[in-house]
C-alpha cells in the first residue's frame, strides 16, 4: 500500500492530519473518487479485512466501501504496514501497533546511542503517540544502565519513570479497547485477588535469611461455630441489661460512655468504581516499580536488631507492643508504622519519600507523648495499628480493599488518638475546654485527632500524601475522617445496631467505609481480647488515666465521672461488664461482617480453582450436604473467655475482702464504745 497517499495533503473532512511527514507532489485535491480509492485500497488483503469486519472501523469505513468516501466523515480507520491509523476530524493518530510489526522492529540501541540520550522531560511527545513508545523504551534502557553505575539523580529518575508509566498505561488502555467489540461490556471478575505482602524492610538488611511474608489467603476455620451473642436488639443500648447483672457504677459508666441521645447522621461515602486488572499491573506497574524500588530501598530506614527481633511476631494476634516499646527506645509508632506501610507496598505505590514518612511518624509519636498519658499514648497507637494489620492480613480483608483504602486504614489507625489529652469527651464538655468549644461538644477528641493530623501533613517535611492526585487525596481524607470519627464511643451501640441490621438482609451490601470503620473501632477496644498479661497491663494503665481525670474533676469541683474515683472503683466488675456488653458483642458483629464480605469472594475463588483442573471440594461431592460456611480465624474468642474467667475469680476475692473488712470494722467498733 502507498503510505504517501495517506500522508498527503488531501482534504480529509475539515482539517489536515497532525502527523506531518514528507508530502507527495503528485497528489491533488482534484483526483477522482476511483483514483482516491485505488490509492487507499491497492492491497486486496486490507480491503478484505475492512469489508469482513466493518463494525470495528466505524461508519466512515462503511462509507469508504460503499463509494461514499469522506462524505459526512467523522472518523476513518485503516492499516499500513501492521499499524492501525485513525483519522478523527482530520487528525491522524496511531491507535495501536500490531504484533505483526515485531518482525521489522529495530535492534536494541547501542551504547553510543544511549550516551547521546538527553533525559530532559520538558519536550517529550504525548504519551498516546507512536514516538512516545520508542522514547520510553530507550529511556528505560538508559535508566537501567545508569542505575547499575549509580550515576543518575533521583529527581531525573522519578520524572522519566512517571513518563514511561503513563506511556505503558496509554498503550494498555488502547489495547484493551481494541480487543473488545463495540457492544461487548467489560467483564469484572468476581474472584478474590490475593495480595502478597512485601518483604519487611528490616529483613532486606538482615544477615539472616528473611522469612517470606505469607500470602494473605482467607482461611477456613476448623474451630467450632461462633456462639452469637446479642445485646439489646431493639435499641442496642442498655435497656435489656438486668439491674443485678452489673454493679450500678459499672452500669452508669457503660451508659454514659457508650450511648448518646442524638447521633449525627454520617454522610455515605461516594464509592467510585475503579478499573483494576492483573494485566494492567503487569504491563504498567511491575517493571517501573522494580526500578523505583531499586532506588528507594537504599534509602529505607534502618531497624535496630532488637526491633527486628520483636517485629518477627508482627502477624500474631497477641503481639507484645510493650516489648517493641522497650526495643525501640520508646518509639514503637515510628518503627511499626514504617514497617506496615512498607509491607503493604504503600511507600512504593503512592511514592512516599522515606525521609518524609520517617519525619511524619516521628512527629505523630511526639504528639502521642505530649500529655504523658498512661494509656492513650504511642503504645496504644502502635497496638491498635498492629491489631488492624492482623484484621487486614490474617482474615483476608486486604484482598477486598483497594490500595488507597488500605493506605487510609493504616494511617487512620496510626493517628486515631493523636494528641489525646488523657481525658474523656465528657470531661471536655463539662469543663468547657477550648477544644469542646471549637467542636461544639460533638466528638471533641476525635475531631481534634483528625484536624491535628492533617495540619501536620500540610507541613512539607511531613507530607506523606504529596504524590496523591486530587481525587485520591479527597477519597483518602474522607475515609480517614469516617474511620476516626467512628472511634467515638458514644456511637458504639448505633454502629453495632446498623451493621447487625444490615447483615440480617438476604443479600447485604456492606459499604467499605463502614466496614473499615467498624474494624478500627473494634481494634481500638480490643485489649480485653488479647493475652491476659497484655490485657491486665492495659487495664491498669487505663485505670491510672481514669483516676488522674478524677483528681482533676475533684480540683474543679465537678462530679466524678464513672470509674474515675480512685477510692470507689470496682476494677474486676468493670472489666467483666466491659467484656460482656461492649467487647464481646463488637468482635462478634465484626467477625460476622468479615465473613459476610469475604465468604462469597472466597467461594468464587475456590470454584474457579476447581474448574481450572484442581480437585473438587469434599463437601461438593456429597451433593446432599450444603457447603460449609466460610469462617475466619477468631483467636480473640479464647482470650475473652480466659480473661473473663480470671476477672470473675478476682471479683470473688475482692468481694470476700470487702466483706471481711466490713466485718472487722463492725466488730471492733462496739468495744471502743465500752
Amino acid at each position: 500500500m502507498d503510505k504517501k497517499a495517506v500522508e498527503s495533503n488531501a482534504p480529509l473532512g475539515q482539517g489536515r492530519g497532525q502527523v506531518h511527514r514528507e508530502r507527495t507532489p503528485d497528489l491533488s485535491s482534484d483526483l477522482s473518487f476511483e483514483e482516491l480509492r485505488n490509492r487507499f485500497d491497492t492491497s486486496a488483503t486490507v480491503r478484505r479485512e475492512i469489508m469482513s469486519n466493518p463494525s470495528t472501523h466505524g461508519s466512515a469505513t462503511r462509507q469508504i466501501v460503499s463509494g461514499k468516501i469522506f462524505k459526512k466523515c467523522k472518523s476513518a480507520t485503516f492499516q499500513i504496514d501492521g499499524a492501525t491509523y485513525t483519522i478523527e476530524q482530520g487528525a491522524l493518530t496511531i491507535v495501536r501497533r500490531s504484533s505483526s510489526r515485531g518482525k521489522t522492529e529495530s535492534s536494541p540501541p547501542t551504547d553510543e546511542q544511549l550516551d547521546q540520550l538527553d533525559l530532559d522531560t520538558e519536550h517529550l511527545p504525548a504519551v498516546d503517540t507512536p514516538d512516545a513508545c520508542d522514547k520510553a523504551a530507550l529511556r528505560l534502557r538508559y535508566l537501567l544502565r545508569q542505575l547499575n553505575r549509580g550515576e543518575i539523580p533521583a529527581e531525573t529518575l522519578q520524572k522519566n519513570l512517571q513518563y514511561a508509566a503513563k506511556v505503558l498505561e496509554a498503550v494498555y488502555i488502547d489495547e484493551t479497547k481494541d480487543r473488545r467489540g463495540p457492544e461487548q461490556p467489560r467483564m469484572q471478575p468476581a474472584t478474590l485477588h490475593m495480595r502478597r505482602l512485601r518483604t519487611p524492610c528490616w529483613a532486606r538488611c538482615s544477615v539472616e535469611k528473611p522469612n517470606e511474608a505469607k500470602p494473605a489467603v482467607a482461611r477456613q476455620q476448623s474451630a467450632p461455630t461462633l456462639v452469637f451473642r446479642r445485646l439489646a436488639d431493639e435499641d442496642d443500648e442498655l435497656s435489656e441489661v438486668q439491674p443485678d447483672a452489673v454493679p450500678p457504677e459499672v452500669r452508669e459508666w457503660l451508659a454514659s460512655t457508650f450511648t448518646r441521645q442524638l447521633a449525627t447522621a454520617k454522610r455515605k461515602s461516594d464509592e467510585k468504581p475503579k478499573f483494576r486488572s492483573v494485566a494492567h499491573a503487569i504491563r504498567a506497574g511491575i517493571f517501573v516499580d522494580r526500578i523505583y524500588r531499586r532506588v528507594t530501598n537504599t534509602a529505607l530506614m534502618q531497624f535496630p536488631q532488637d526491633v527486628v527481633r520483636v517485629l518477627k511476631t508482627l502477624d500474631e494476634w497477641s503481639f507484645d507492643v510493650f516489648a517493641l516499646h522497650d526495643a525501640s527506645a520508646g518509639q514503637p509508632v515510628k518503627y511499626l508504622g514504617y514497617e506496615l506501610l512498607n509491607r503493604y507496598g504503600m511507600i512504593h505505590k503512592f511514592k512516599v519519600p522515606p525521609t518524609i514518612l520517617e519525619n511524619f511518624l516521628s512527629r505523630i509519636e511526639e504528639g502521642y507523648c505530649k500529655f504523658h498519658n498512661p494509656y492513650h499514648n504511642n503504645l496504644h497507637a502502635a497496638d491498635v495499628a498492629q491489631t488492624v494489620h492482623y484484621m487486614l492480613c490474617q482474615t483476608g480483608l486486604m484482598n477486598w480493599l483497594s490500595d488507597l483504602e488500605i493506605f487510609a486504614t493504616l494511617v487512620a489507625a496510626v493517628i486515631h488518638d493523636f494528641e489525646h489529652t488523657g481525658t474523656t469527651n465528657n470531661f471536655h464538655v463539662m469543663s468547657g475546654s477550648d477544644t469542646a468549644l471549637l467542636y461544639n461538644d460533638r466528638a471533641v477528641l476525635e475531631n481534634h485527632h483528625i484536624s491535628a493530623a492533617f495540619r501536620l501533613i500540610r507541613d512539607e517535611e511531613c507530607n506523606i500524601l504529596q504524590n496523591l492526585s486530587r481525587d485520591e487525596f479527597r477519597e483518602f481524607r474522607t475515609l480517614v475522617i469516617d474511620m476516626v470519627l467512628a472511634t467515638d464511643m458514644s456511637f458504639h451501640f448505633q454502629q453495632l445496631k446498623n451493621m447487625r441490621s444490615l447483615l440480617t438482609l438476604a443479600e447485604p451490601t456492606v459499604d467499605k467505609s463502614k466496614a473499615v470503620s467498624l474494624v478500627l473501632h473494634c481494634c481500638d477496644i480490643s485489649h480485653p481480647a488479647k493475652r491476659w498479661d497484655l490485657h491486665h497491663r492495659w487495664t491498669m494503665s487505663l485505670l491510672d488515666e481514669f483516676f488522674l481525670q478524677g483528681d482533676k474533676e475533684r480540683e474543679l469541683g465537678l462530679p466524678f465521672s464513672p470509674l474515675c474515683d480512685r477510692n470507689n472503683t470496682l476494677v474486676a466488675e468493670s472489666q467483666i461488664g466491659f467484656i460482656d456488653f461492649i467487647v464481646e458483642p463488637s468482635m462478634g458483629v465484626c467477625a460476622d461482617m468479615l465473613e459476610c464480605i469475604l465468604g462469597p469472594l472466597h467461594s468464587s475463588t475456590k470454584n474457579s480453582s476447581s474448574s481450572a483442573g484442581q480437585e473438587p471440594i469434599n463437601e461438593e461431592s456429597t451433593g446432599a450436604e450444603p457447603i460449609s460456611k466460610f469462617k475466619i480465624k477468631k483467636p480473640w474468642v479464647a482470650c475473652l473467655t480466659d480473661n473473663k474467667k480470671i476477672w470473675k475469680e478476682q471479683a470473688a476475692k475482692d468481694a470476700e475482702a470487702r466483706a471481711k473488712l466490713e466485718e472487722e470494722t463492725n466488730g471492733t467498733s462496739p468495744p471502743t464504745e465500752e
